[in-house]
């Protein structure tokens, strides 16, 4: 079975994973940013392991022998479902392997910017040294003792809620519907932003999330408070939410996503000081892509048994 893995995957990993799958199995590593060598390659291949780099109707149109596209991660909203299922291609993913790798960044990205981290190796860099000026030391702040809103509450706010309770937090969070076995407050979106010193986004992008933090819903936000994104950059208006941090209204951001990736270098919210933004790799640790690389191999292993994969979406 020839599977083209579609991510710039270093050697190390390479290797190992070529061990992993065997005989039956022919690795082909392709980088995201290879476009020509990808299509070349795609009429070839049964299976795709996919990451971010779009996967669009015309790669479907052109990959005749496709059979399965793996995701290595959750999110399938950079591949075209409708096309995968018109031209009889499964795509699975791999729910819970990179849970706790987004929760430790999201929690990460909150202490980041509540100790205002961009600010503070500016003033490091800047002729003379010293420490901070008094305005920014009014404005370094602790989690503890802080409301964090989780918009959604999957595996990944879970972990996260955990995490902040550990730490002195309370937590409240939104969802469809209560979850009946959680500890922790369910309430409407629109309250949640109001209450919430710190707001997290953690759902899928779909048409009914889509810009779902809007300019209307940043200005129901605390004056101050941060937005945390380590789900999909298209859940956020983001010309609303630079207004917002350039007038004061949100006090800081950290984005690992963005509406369109890669993010742009001179993209408009990377020069504003208080926010920190991330090439998308919350998910991203060696645990996870190990994690994630082992459902890939085994569904591999299932459809080359004709057997029921795994977490199938199409």
């Amino acid at each position: 079975m020839k599977v083209l893995f579609h991510f710039d995957a270093p050697p190390a990993l390479l290797e190992r994973t070529r061990a992993a799958c065997g005989p039956d199995i022919e690795l082909i590593a392709c980088s995201e940013t290879d476009e020509a060598r990808f299509l070349a390659l795609l009429p070839t291949v049964e299976v795709v392991w996919h990451v971010l780099r779009p996967l669009t109707a015309a790669h479907f149109e052109q990959a005749t022998r496709l059979r399965l596209v793996q995701k290595l991660g959750i999110g399938l909203n950079t591949i075209a479902l409708d096309a995968a299922g018109a031209h009889g291609v499964a795509v699975c993913n791999t729910p819970g392997a990179n849970s706790r790798a987004v929760a430790e960044m999201a929690l990460l990205l909150m202490l980041g910017t509540l100790r205002r981290l961009p600010e503070l190796q500016a003033v490091c860099q800047a002729p003379g040294g010293g420490g901070p000026p008094g305005a920014l030391q009014e404005r370094l702040a602790e989690l503890g003792g802080r409301t964090v809103g989780l918009v959604g509450f999957g595996a990944v706010a879970q972990l996260l809620a955990a995490f902040l309770t550990a730490m002195g937090a309370q937590v409240i969070y939104s969802e469809i519907a209560p979850r009946p076995d959680s500890p922790f407050a369910h309430v409407p979106l629109d309250e949640l932003l109001g209450r919430s010193d710190i707001v997290s986004l953690h759902v899928p992008l779909t048409p009914d999330t889509a810009r779902l933090i809007d300019a209307r819903r940043i200005g129901l936000m605390k004056r101050g408070a941060i937005l945390i994104n380590t789900a999909r950059g298209g859940l956020v208006d983001e010309a609303a939410l630079r207004r917002a941090l350039e007038q004061g209204h949100i006090g800081a951001a950290g984005l690992d996503v963005f509406a369109d990736e890669p993010v742009a270098p001179d993209h408009p919210l990377l020069k504003l000081p208080n926010v920190i933004g991330l090439p998308h790799v919350a998910w991203l640790t060696a645990e996870t892509l190990d994690r994630c690389l082992a459902m890939a191999i085994e569904n591999c292993r299932r459809l080359g048994r004709g057997e029921i994969l795994l977490h199938r979406a199409v």
